[in-house]
């Protein structure tokens, strides 16, 4: 990050620093984002996503012409036999052998839900919770959800987990919640395995227990979710309920990487980078984070930024570094900020503007940034792209220095001379 020092502040001589991974905190990414989606009438794997707030969607297990499949499925289903309701209502959900017709998914789902069909319960929870086919009505989706889960169906149960936690067409319940991972867990499903992984790393909805926590996202890590390998990786680097283990914590992170889980090439990048559990090899570092950036990882584009800018991994290219700045600072990442409010300034990359610098440091400096913080102040005590005012210099003097940033103390000191 762009370090100012006073005595030093026409040179803008500069300590950098690389986004801090915060490998320590398990975050709430896809395993508590997404709902188990539409399915057929056999078990299928879902997709991943990586904390969008998208739905799962099944897929068919059904084979050969999809229209002649449609015509056999529709008989049986006009015959009302539930489980091929259920799958007429899959094939118009997603347009297999007819055109799609979320409606027409609705009706058919809704005929078997009726007949106390578990999957298609879950499926008709599902339309009403993204709004497909059928006006979007929480506390329906919930009603069917909790029907299937009932019967024991683990993914409708994983979703009530998920309505629990989230409040979503309920009183929010993280205990409550617990409970309907658990009984999918048990089920072997790993995106409750995942999620009962993330509730016992932070202690939400029971106390916090990171040994749990482990046997959890191993559970779920061992059968390819890459969420959770990313928090089993997580857990390794930090030591947390296993013994640290960086090369463990490198193993755990490439899995999910080669999986295109954005967190995981972050993460995967920051090892290569700085050696850790595996030989240090910048190359390799700006390949992950080039492709963690490519999926809007703020940390990553940042970090890819200072390797163009430093010229470590890549030739150096400072308008690029400039642009994968920019691209982690429109996100709100403040590290990414203040870097690029020092390319302004300096005139690295970009036209010199201290306008845009003060802009860009004031974003930082907002959020709470203790650089962006100390360098706004600069900005006013020497009076560039704002009026000097050494009573705001003062202010953002005295809230980096509140930080600990001793540069800001000495700079306090010199003000009040």
């Amino acid at each position: 990050m762009p370090m100012l020092f006073p005595e030093a502040a026409a040179r803008g001589e500069r300590l950098t620093r690389l986004s801090k991974p915060a490998f320590a905190i398990g975050l709430l990414t896809a395993a508590l984002c997404a709902h188990a989606g539409i399915q057929p009438d056999v078990d299928t794997e879902f997709p991943q996503t990586n904390g969008a707030p998208s739905r799962e969607v099944g897929q068919s297990a059904h084979q050969g012409d999809a229209r002649a499949q449609f015509i056999l499925i529709r008989r049986a289903a006009e015959q009302g036999h539930g489980a091929a309701q259920n799958s007429l209502g899959w094939m118009y959900a997603n347009g297999r052998g007819v055109d799609q017709d979320d409606q027409e998914a609705v009706r058919w789902y809704r005929k078997a839900a009726e007949q106390g069909y578990a999957q298609a319960q879950l499926n008709l929870g599902f339309m009403y919770d993204e709004g497909r086919g059928v006006g979007k009505d929480d506390q329906e989706a919930l009603r069917w959800y909790r029907k299937a889960a009932e019967q024991g169906n683990a993914g409708a149960q994983f979703n009530l987990g998920q309505m629990y936690v989230s409040g979503q067409g309920v009183g929010k319940d993280e205990r409550e919640a617990l409970a309907w991972y658990r009984k999918a867990a048990q089920q072997g499903d790993k995106r409750a395995q995942d999620a009962l992984g993330w509730m016992y790393a932070n202690g939400i909805g029971a106390d916090k227990d990171d040994q749990q926590a482990v046997d959890w996202y191993r559970k779920a890590a061992e059968q390819g979710d890459a969420d959770a390998q990313t928090q089993l990786g997580q857990m390794h680097f930090d030591g947390r309920g296993v013994n640290k283990d960086d090369r463990e914590a490198v193993m755990w992170f490439r899995k999910a990487a080669e999986q295109r889980h954005a967190e995981a090439q972050f993460y995967l990048g920051t090892m290569y980078h700085t050696g850790q559990g595996v030989a240090k090899d910048d190359r390799e570092a700006v390949r992950w984070y080039l492709q963690a950036a490519e999926q809007g990882e703020a940390r990553a584009q940042n970090d890819l930024g200072w390797m163009f800018e430093e010229g470590q991994g890549v030739a150096k290219d400072e308008r690029t570094a400039v642009q994968w700045y920019r691209k982690a600072a429109e996100q709100g990442l403040s590290l990414a900020q203040d870097n690029l409010a020092f390319m302004y300034r300096s005139g690295r990359g970009v036209d010199k503007n201290d306008l845009q610098a003060v802009m860009w440091y004031r974003r930082a400096a907002d959020n709470g940034h203790a650089n962006a913080q100390f360098h706004l102040g600069l900005m006013y005590e020497q009076g560039r792209g704002v009026t000097r005012d050494d009573r705001q210099a003062a202010i953002w003097y005295r809230k980096a220095a509140d930080q600990g940033l001793a540069e800001a103390v000495s700079a306090l000191e010199k003000l009040r001379r």
